[in-house]
């Protein structure tokens, strides 16, 4: 049997509580995601970890005035990590612990889908394409993703000012669960 890639997921050096919690809450709600400490690890040494752990992505979350402020996405190649667009600045998070009434105690994520957003701008809709290719997860309605014994469907929705929110609901309850992550912004051109 083939073990399924995993995602390898970790925080940028000097990690704070809040990136601490956020990484936790990710590696909760995203089924085969590896959560490592970090250290002192370079962009090769977790490259090797990676390796280690059968991961052929790594997401970094990096800080910005002590709380999650940057989100980066890698795929593993034979040269080492190589970044791929796009890299999400973040405007706030809430953790799980926000959503705690809604998620039962001792319920699990074992997969997730996306529903396909309607009326969004392109950047948007680029967005949401690179998360469920990235995370290889499937574009289902709510009914199909309980039809088909998802636990959780990913939503992503324009907010004020423009913003972008990803947004977690159980199924089949359709309760917001968290993280719930707004964007700021998006850069897709990314320099070396």
């Amino acid at each position: 049997m083939v073990e399924t890639p995993s995602i390898l997921l970790t925080t940028s050096r000097r990690p704070t509580k809040n990136m601490r919690t956020f990484c936790r809450d990710l590696s909760h709600t995203f089924p085969n995601i590896v959560r490592v400490n970090r250290g002192k690890l370079s962009l090769e040494g977790l490259a090797e970890k990676a390796l280690k752990y059968n991961a052929n992505k790594v997401i970094i979350v990096d800080r910005w005035k002590g709380g999650p402020g940057k989100i980066q996405f890698f795929y593993l190649d034979a040269k080492g990590l190589k970044a791929t667009p796009p890299l999400v600045y973040l405007q706030g998070v809430k953790f799980r612990r926000d959503f705690r009434e809604n998620m039962p105690r001792g319920r699990r994520i074992r997969n997730i889908a996306v529903k396909p957003s309607l009326n969004q701008d392109v950047e948007r809709k680029k967005f949401e394409e690179m998360l469920a290719n990235f995370f290889e997860i499937p574009f289902l309605s709510v009914d199909e993703a309980v039809n088909n014994g998802y636990d959780a469907i990913m939503q992503i929705s324009q907010e004020a000012l423009n913003r972008t929110k990803i947004a977690f609901m159980l199924l089949p309850e359709q309760v917001e669960i968290g993280p719930q992550i707004i964007v700021s912004h998006l850069i897709w051109e990314l320099t070396k």
